[in-house]
């Protein structure tokens, strides 16, 4: 959903920027002049001359009582938006359950922290892995996704890791939960560990 709201309105916001930029880069290098072309009735500017707001539009609604009320509560909704827009990108949902095909039609309901802290001790049991935080996210009936962020020793072969962590791990969590797929996104991160001194 955030992802199709994502597009949404950056596309808008796209569209928005080309069509005034367009319009003023049109009047500004005075095509219309150069290249021989009349501009509709519509358009809002004439000229290379011509001003995106005059002075006559930005004091026309000034001394009108519904004004201020109208700028401010604008104003605000705006912000109050894009606080939740940019709150929504900074958090990922988790799934809370995982539904398991229990073969008699109903299906069971497994805690996703549970599958979490599974796949947790897994990832962190395999040789070179320092930490491991596992997330679950998705809907819970069609398509629960893993993110999985390791911290790495030193030494750790990262090709090894996720040959393991794919293969039995995540194998495992899809066997033990009935799922046909179990989609991953996996973050590397090493170790900071202070250098070593040669004498």
């Amino acid at each position: 959903m955030l992802r199709i709201v994502n597009r949404v309105l950056l596309g808008l916001l796209g569209l928005a920027l080309f069509v005034l930029g367009g319009s003023v880069l049109v009047t500004g290098l005075d095509l219309p002049k150069h290249w021989g072309f009349e501009l509709p009735d519509w358009w809002p500017f004439s000229g290379p001359d011509d001003v995106v707001l005059t002075d006559a539009d930005r004091i026309q609604y000034r001394n009108d009582g519904w004004w201020w009320p109208v700028v401010f509560a604008v104003l605000t909704v705006l912000l109050v938006l894009m606080l939740w827009w940019f709150l929504a990108q900074l958090r990922r949902r988790r799934l809370r359950e995982v539904l398991v095909d229990s073969g008699d039609g109903a299906g069971a309901l497994l805690r996703g922290r549970a599958l979490e802290n599974v796949l947790n001790a897994e990832a962190e049991s395999l040789d070179g892995v320092s930490r491991a935080n596992v997330v679950l996210t998705g809907r819970r009936r069609t398509s629960p996704e893993t993110h999985v962020v390791l911290l790495l020793e030193p030494h750790a072969a990262p090709a090894d890791a996720l040959n393991r962590l794919t293969g039995e791990a995540l194998a495992h969590a899809r066997g033990s939960a009935g799922l046909d797929r179990l989609p991953a996104e996996f973050h590397f991160r090493a170790v900071r560990h202070p250098s070593e001194r040669v004498l």
